[in-house]
């Protein structure tokens, strides 16, 4: 219950006290249906409450609590001042239209449950949850990291070595990476800010506050719900109630729409709020609702600290604006005015906290030669001046307002049906620019849905293109924009996100409107169109369900959560964390960045996989000093071995999560099971040598940090084993003067004819041994080693090196077996007498 009354006082109470406010003509928002009157108390809210948050966080002061205050605050003000007088006496009551909404909320917050689990690091994903919990935790945006601050300026080197730009100067705009996706600002202070603007983090920093590390991942899903109707919204307005229904489940059941709703993302929130901006808009300039001017102002402001491609949607709404002056729309003040209010604290935002993340787009503007941004200029000035004539002078803005909508329509088909069928790569055009518009289609939406879209779009703008001109035109513009530079499989088929807030619901509302829209109002419909639309729609839905019901089943990296918590529990707040980088070869490193930002552990990642020892030692003789215990958590793959210090171990873990297959430009099959496998060992003082030690490694078995560039461990037939890679180091921590002999127990692992064979060079201390081939089971391949190579080996100061070159082979490319790793022999054990 109590989570329920934080939820109502930060998502509700605002809200619904500004909507009922006697001012600004009242009567006309009262007359809305009581569905949208529920929509639009929960919007206000939000914008009140991440406002909020935002301006708490950037002067280091946010907590939950302040937030309730506020919010509290708010309403009890507002009831104070105006009492009665906020009772909607003649408001609509329930009505037949609010099922639709009340069904697609129900059915949307079943699909979209449970969440993914997505908390590491190392993609957008983490990043934005764990920045959500940082401002819950630290209650600001840049955060201060003790840590970072008490590291010593000898030991950042090894750690968060200063960054270079592109001309090989130390950056200026931040000193290093904290973890993926976080910059150190200041290592002196431990000034550390999240890779990504706050918007995002600050709703998860809220269902932080109501119900913990549950409540900051199920925000994701409560976004997309309020996309969805938010879109309904939107088109129940445009094109009838049947179409807007059909549109917002055409969305919700879309296997794109299905992934992101659960996956920690800024294009969902996008689609939110921007709808609703749009709605907004529409409300105040052509249905002339006073209200609703100041609502779409702040709202269109608030993605400005979302995404930076949200000016797109800045200018959209700015076009329809624009645009409706020759329709004899007159833009608001107040929009102007809230959008200034919130969008100046943005521009100091970018150029001062987020100015690392701005650096791309600054780059990217200044490449633009100067004449052409200077003819942008003065084209747009033009435009403005020629705009304005027009709507003073009742001939041309007629023939405008008759002619604009079909000359967009026809110039946004022409568009498409040449991205379709003409567009091919050449010159300086990328293959996945000049395929995006077909890869959206065949993966995404289906190529029938795109020729309905267009068909929409041309059917509807002469009709409803003034009721909100500043819709049509921000899906065009998205259109436009992302279908000609934006790659939409840019790294696998769920990196593709540009096109979710706009392109892919606006796709929706378009076919919807094709194929069931009214010509009229309300629900009437003539002619054959009718039927002919609903058996479109039903064979486009039975895909799209057919297509997302495997992903609404999956829950990507489900019982990662318990996982990482069992680990931070075997830690204290006096202990230090090291962890092996990504230079390493394992994902390992991305549990490093929940451990320090959401358990609150002292963690270190180390970015090299071959740290200078001397260095390294140095720091841990410091890190004792403050710390009670140094742990290192590796999953093979880092040379820390020295003889200056021991490591002992002390865990060794393996487990499994979820996670859904991963392709390039082509569709994802199958869930497979992402591994982390991993040993944790404590740093200990020096052991005394021994001179009749002989090295006896059993690789596969506690033996992370002797190998370096190795595969993860395996067991087959009893043998613990690694795979070897084209070029693979073994660490030998003990070689006395009387060694003799190097065996090593290896296999060829089943290779296939069709392969090289499995040559393998053998080097000890820098020195060839000899070359052999690996053939068959695994059997001991024994090698002498030379005296005088023994004497320098054993006079050496730190572990000897074991390389070994092998000629690997690829089972997926050879016999096309699912394993696309590169493959050399399988070792299973090395001694050395």
């Amino acid at each position: 219950m109590l989570q329920l009354a934080y939820l109502l006082v930060v998502a509700w109470l605002p809200g619904a006290v500004l909507f009922r406010l006697p001012l600004l003509d009242r009567d006309r928002r009262t007359a809305l249906d009581p569905a949208e009157r529920l929509f639009w108390s929960v919007i206000l809210s939000l914008a009140v409450s991440l406002s909020a948050v935002l301006m708490l966080a950037w002067a280091h002061r946010y907590s939950f609590p302040r937030l309730l205050v506020i919010d509290a605050t708010i309403a009890v003000a507002a009831m104070a001042v105006w009492r009665q007088r906020l009772r909607l006496n003649s408001a609509r009551h329930f009505s037949i239209g609010a099922v639709v909404p009340v069904a697609l909320v129900l059915f949307c917050a079943v699909r979209f449950s449970p969440p993914s689990e997505y908390i590491i690091g190392g993609k957008d994903p983490g990043v934005y949850v764990n920045e959500g919990i940082q401002i819950a935790q630290r209650g600001s945006l840049v955060v201060h990291d003790p840590v970072i601050a008490t590291l010593p300026n000898f030991a950042r080197e090894i750690f968060i070595p200063h960054h270079l730009d592109a001309g090989g100067e130390p950056r200026t705009d931040y000193y290093s990476s904290r973890f993926m996706g976080f910059f150190v600002k200041d290592p002196d202070s431990g000034a550390v800010v999240g890779q990504f603007p706050h918007l995002l983090p600050a709703s998860i920093a809220i269902g932080y506050g109501i119900n913990g590390l549950s409540g900051a991942l199920h925000t994701l899903p409560a976004w997309a719900v309020l996309g969805i109707v938010a879109v309904y919204f939107l088109a129940v307005r445009l094109f009838g109630p049947l179409a807007a229904a059909t549109a917002a489940a055409l969305l919700a059941i879309n296997v794109i729409e299905v992934w992101f709703s659960r996956y920690p993302n800024a294009e969902v929130v996008m689609q939110a709020l921007l709808f609703a901006a749009l709605l907004a808009n529409a409300r105040a300039h052509v249905d002339g609702d006073r209200f609703f001017a100041p609502v779409a102002g702040v709202l269109i402001g608030l993605l400005l600290f979302l995404r930076f491609d949200a000016v797109l949607g800045v200018a959209g709404l700015a076009l329809g604006v624009a645009a409706g002056t020759l329709a004899g729309q007159r833009p608001r003040l107040s929009m102007i005015f809230t959008f200034a209010l919130v969008a100046i604290p943005a521009v100091l935002y970018f150029f001062g906290t987020m100015r690392a993340y701005a650096e791309l787009p600054i780059v990217w503007l200044s490449a633009i030669p100067r004449w052409q941004l200077a003819a942008a200029i003065v084209v747009s000035a033009l435009g403005l001046v020629l705009l304005h004539i027009a709507a003073s002078r009742p001939s041309i803005s007629q023939l405008l307002v008759r002619y604009l909508p079909i000359s967009l329509a026809a110039a946004l088909a022409a568009l498409g049906l040449y991205a379709l069928l003409f567009r091919n790569p050449g010159g300086k055009l990328a293959f996945h620019d000049a395929y995006a518009l077909r890869t959206y289609a065949n993966f995404y939406v289906s190529v029938p849905a795109i020729g309905a879209a267009l068909l929409g779009f041309a059917l509807h703008a002469r009709r409803s293109f003034w009721k909100d001109p500043a819709f049509f035109l921000t899906v065009a513009l998205f259109a436009v924009f992302v279908f000609y530079k934006i790659r939409i499989v840019p790294e696998h088929f769920w990196a593709a996100r540009r096109f979710v807030p706009v392109i892919l619901p606006g796709t929706m509302v378009f076919v919807a409107a094709a194929a069931l829209g009214t010509l009229g109002s309300g629900w009437r419909l003539r002619g054959l169109r009718p039927a002919l639309g609903a058996v479109f729609i039903l064979l486009l839905g039975s895909r799209y369900l057919q297509a997302s019901r495997p992903v609404a089943a999956h829950v990507e990296y489900s019982g990662l959560v318990p996982r990482l918590e069992q680990l931070a529990s075997r830690f204290s707040d006096e202990d230090l964390v090291i962890v092996e980088g990504r230079d390493a070869g394992s994902d390992v490193h991305v549990m490093a960045l929940p451990l320090a930002y959401i358990y609150a552990k002292s963690v270190l990642v180390l970015p090299a996989a071959r740290p200078d020892k001397t260095e390294f030692a140095a720091f841990l003789e410091w890190a004792h000093t403050r710390y009670r215990r140094v742990f290192f958590i590796g999953g093979g793959g880092t040379d820390l071995l020295s003889h200056r210090y021991a490591v002992g171990p002390v865990a060794s873990d393996r487990f499994q999560v979820p996670e859904y297959d991963s392709t390039l430009n082509a569709y994802p099959r199958f869930v497979r099971q992402k591994e982390f496998e991993y040993g944790q060992y404590e740093f200990l003082a020096a052991p005394a040598a021994d001179e009749g030690l002989w090295f006896d490694l059993d690789v596969g078995t506690k033996d992370d940090l002797h190998v370096l560039r190795f595969h993860a461990k395996e067991q087959v037939d009893g043998h613990s084993f690694r795979w070897t890679r084209a070029v693979s180091y073994l660490s030998i921590t003990t070689m006395p003067a009387s060694s003799r002999r190097l065996i090593l127990m290896m296999s060829d692992g089943g290779r296939s004819p069709a392969a090289p064979p499995a040559r393998v060079e053998v080097f000890l201390h820098n020195q060839l041994l000899t070359s052999l081939i690996v053939s068959g089971r695994f059997q001991p391949y024994e090698l002498p080693i030379p005296p005088d190579l023994v004497a320098r080996a054993a006079a050496a100061s730190d572990p000897v090196e074991l390389k070994l070159v092998t000629a690997t082979w690829n089972p997926a490319r050879v016999t096309g077996s699912p394993d696309r790793r590169d493959l050399g022999v399988m070792l299973d054990r090395v001694t050395i007498r």
